[in-house]
């Protein structure tokens, strides 16, 4: 579909710069009605040059393409309007192009929202302390393996980690076929807060983009169909508060340094497994996390919120690690599988790949 669209951005182009060819009387076209003079030929020649620039900025990826998009169909559309019997017809790759490129405006809005929340995120970070033998002795066994295992014990403290992460994903208990997706995230420990951004492609011409927030204690869903129609626009009662918030806990095995600050609190429940309770102001959440013999963690479970709102109810949420590797000498779980546990049974609706990490990102 890119390549068809470069490749209509590029006829009309052509179309444009016949119409200066004309005015100019720089080739015979007998076969081009309409009647062009010399300032009008240069304003055809304008948006030609406009459209050429969308077409190369598209192939490139160039995030700026739709602005100008939006300048060269103005011109064009006023030029066709003003010879209508003949080019109307021209207004109809016009329509094409504005709702690519509007879709495209509302996209690049919904990035650069991204951006200013996560630089929020970022501009709040605070100091973190470090893990060494002394801090985590009071630890249950099984974290203080974990913790261990990790290597980041006497390391420098990660006060905030970003990584970049594939998925696929089932929307819904029904679906059969899995959509892919890619999301970037950041996660900082003092204090506890995340920012997640999704890119989900769903069909050839179909896809949603969104953003998970923790900040400050609230939680924060948006998600929109081609980033123009919300689907999910969830912030700041109680069970997503409580829900994110589980998120975050969920995925302190990411950012380990978090497990000794002041905002959990661990039970040991035996040799290979703890519960974790953590509490931002008047939201509080709980979780268990189980270990193999290894120091690894297996499994994260909670009853978390499905939804939001007060329909919403709390049901079984498992995360299961099936593969770990080392970024930057820190072990981490690198690929997992996140499951509703329902009475009409378990609904794995996302695999989760993370594809690169970087540590204390500014």
């Amino acid at each position: 579909m890119k390549f068809a669209f470069i490749l209509l951005v590029l006829v009309h182009a052509l179309i444009h710069l016949l119409g200066f060819a004309k005015a100019f009387q720089l080739a015979e076209l007998k076969d081009f009605p309409i009647q062009v003079s010399k300032p009008a030929g240069l304003f055809w020649l304008g948006v030609a040059m406009m459209l050429l620039t969308v077409a190369i900025f598209y192939y490139l990826e160039n995030k700026d393409w739709w602005i100008f998009a939006f300048i060269g169909l103005l011109i064009s559309q006023a030029l066709i309007i003003s010879q209508w019997s003949e080019a109307k017809f021209g207004s109809v790759p016009n329509l094409i192009i504005l709702i690519v490129a509007v879709i495209a405006f509302f996209q690049y809005s919904f990035e650069k929202k991204i951006q200013r929340e996560t630089k929020e995120h970022i501009q709040n970070i605070k100091e973190v302390p470090q893990l060494t033998t002394a801090s985590i002795q009071h630890l249950p066994a099984p974290v203080k393996k974990w913790l261990n295992r990790s290597g980041l014990v006497d390391h420098t403290p990660l006060k905030s980690v970003y990584s970049e992460q594939s998925y696929r994903l089932k929307l819904n208990p029904e679906q059969k076929n899995w959509y892919a997706a890619s999301a970037q995230q950041l996660s900082t420990v003092n204090p506890p807060s995340f920012m997640w951004s999704v890119d989900l492609q769903m069909m050839p011409l179909l896809f949603a983009t969104g953003r998970d927030r923790f900040f400050q204690g609230e939680g924060e869903m948006l998600i929109k169909l081609l980033a123009l129609f919300p689907v999910a626009n969830e912030g700041k009662n109680n069970q997503i508060n409580e829900a994110t918030l589980q998120r975050f806990l969920g995925e302190i095995v990411w950012y380990p340094s978090a497990a000794i600050m002041d905002y959990i609190q661990w039970k040991e429940l035996d040799s290979h497994s703890a519960e974790a309770t953590m509490k931002v102001g008047n939201t509080s959440g709980s979780g268990i996390f189980e270990f193999d013999d290894e120091g690894k963690l297996i499994r994260f479970i909670t009853q978390r919120y499905m939804g939001s709102g007060p329909d919403a109810i709390k049901k079984d949420w498992i995360v299961e690690v099936l593969e770990h590797q080392a970024f930057e000498g820190v072990l981490l779980p690198s690929k997992c599988n996140a499951t509703w546990r329902l009475e009409t049974g378990d609904w794995t609706w996302a695999e989760i790949q993370i594809d690169s990490v970087n540590f204390n990102r500014n």
